[in-house]
């Protein structure tokens, strides 16, 4: 067994308390997904009680990877998450084609994603053209790396700063929304009555695909274990307690989307928020909204953009990424290779992606992959290492992490049989890393 503490290499400072990490998971999952994707899940979902039902059972899912990365978190604090629990579980090829998978496809898809949509808002809000949404997006994406560039503290205050702001924002949005009138309580039944005919089954998997992406980054504070102060303690608490702030929030929102717009209006939204802030509070509603989706999106971004250069980091510590990307900067203590890397890599996929949606499912299924492959470690390493240090011990297993499997594995051959093309390129990917491993291998 490996020193689980830190790698012999890491030369990153552990900076980050348990606010920190609170706050980096709910930067990292309220972005972008809770404005732009309640008209696609409607859409799929025409009944409140599916779309009540599609958000918690999202909620739910993240809770049992939650319950399994807080254990894995635990066991090796160290930079790279997914990546070194399935090194340690199974070989050093299992853990680089998930760490690959994840660095390429997921967080950086993710900024991809991010940084299209903060273009395409920034030009709806502005009047300017969409052609500005791609360089717009560019722009974001090279700032955000340049401020992580400079110290983990700088990401880290942005984080804290844009994560307060959201909590506040969008609870104050949900309490004082009933006050205005301008809604109808009718929008929101039936709960329960025409579920099952509302929608076939394969729907409400395809709906579960922008309902994970918008949960996505439950799971930030493993990235950065080997940051944060006492992570034994700090990993777990901070995976569920910002779990628990996202889903809370997320609900109320749905409430709010619903009571403003017919699930008719909703389903042709591509702004929920935007849409439901105009019903409620009139044009100036509307755009202050409009101007909190670019903070939000910005602050998610930033998060993003800390925590996915860990993984590429993590594994050039290994010898199993590109030279130099292991480097740490003497003054500012960031891994400076790997933000630059993920930056270009973030850069590529805007250009060749063009669009959110088309971010937004490629994203997804690469998410389904690596949580099946890190709740597969989880079982391993219960059988191979049973008697390895564990500060935290997943809540019901080997029942909930069971089950968590194979829900994601459903979920996987549900959205590959309805967005296939996406599927193929997050399992093409996946296959891209055999030979860049085999390269890497013979290198040394």
């Amino acid at each position: 067994m490996s020193d689980p503490a830190a790698h012999p290499l890491d030369r990153l400072r552990r900076e980050l308390s348990l606010r920190d990490a609170v706050f980096l998971v709910v930067a990292s999952v309220i972005g972008s997904g809770i404005f732009l994707t309640p008209g696609t899940i409607a859409d799929r979902l025409p009944h409140a009680g599916l779309i009540f039902a599609a958000w918690m059972v999202g909620g739910l899912l993240s809770l049992a990877g939650a319950l399994a990365n807080a254990e894995l978190g635990a066991m090796f604090p160290r930079a790279g998450g997914d990546y070194v629990y399935l090194r340690e579980a199974f070989h050093p090829l299992a853990g680089f084609l998930v760490g690959w998978l994840s660095f390429v496809s997921i967080f950086a898809g993710t900024v991809a994603a991010l940084g299209v949509g903060f273009g395409e808002a920034l030009c709806a809000l502005m009047g300017w053209s969409g052609e500005w949404a791609v360089p717009i997006g560019i722009a974001s994406i090279a700032a955000s790396s340049l401020l992580n560039f400079r110290g983990v503290r700088h990401g880290a205050i942005v984080n804290n700063l844009t994560a307060w702001f959201k909590i506040v924002a969008l609870l104050a949005f949900g309490v004082v929304a009933p006050f205005t009138g301008a809604g109808d309580l009718a929008n929101l039944r039936p709960l329960a009555r025409g579920a099952l005919d509302a929608a076939p089954p394969l729907a409400f998997v395809l709906a579960l695909s922008p309902v994970l992406f918008s949960y996505l980054g439950w799971n930030a504070s493993v990235f950065v274990a080997s940051e944060i102060r006492d992570p034994g303690r700090n990993v777990p608490r901070s995976l569920f307690v910002g779990l628990a702030i996202c889903t809370a929030v997320y609900l109320v929102m749905n409430a709010v989307y619903l009571y403003a717009l017919p699930i008719a209006e909703l389903r042709v939204t591509a702004n929920a928020g935007e849409g439901a802030a105009r019903v409620l509070f009139g044009e100036l509603g509307g755009r202050l909204v409009a101007g909190f989706v670019l903070v939000s999106i910005l602050g998610t971004l930033n998060a993003t953009v800390l925590v996915g250069p860990r993984i590429a980091y993590a594994m050039a510590l290994d010898g199993l990424f590109a030279r130099g990307v292991e480097r740490v900067h003497e003054g500012y203590r960031t891994p400076g290779g790997a933000i630059a890397v993920q930056a270009g890599v973030a850069i590529a996929l805007v250009v060749l992606l063009q669009s959110f949606p088309s971010a937004l499912d490629y994203t997804t299924f690469a998410i389904l992959l690596a949580t099946i492959a890190d709740t597969a470690a989880l079982f391993a390493l219960r059988k191979s290492q049973p008697d390895r240090p564990r500060p935290y011990r997943a809540w019901g297993f080997p029942w909930v992490p069971g089950l968590y499997l194979v829900a994601n594995v459903g979920i996987a051959i549900g959205l590959a049989v309805g967005r296939p093309t996406e599927a193929i390129y997050g399992l093409l990917f996946l296959a891209a890393g055999l030979p860049v491993y085999a390269l890497l291998r013979r290198r040394g």
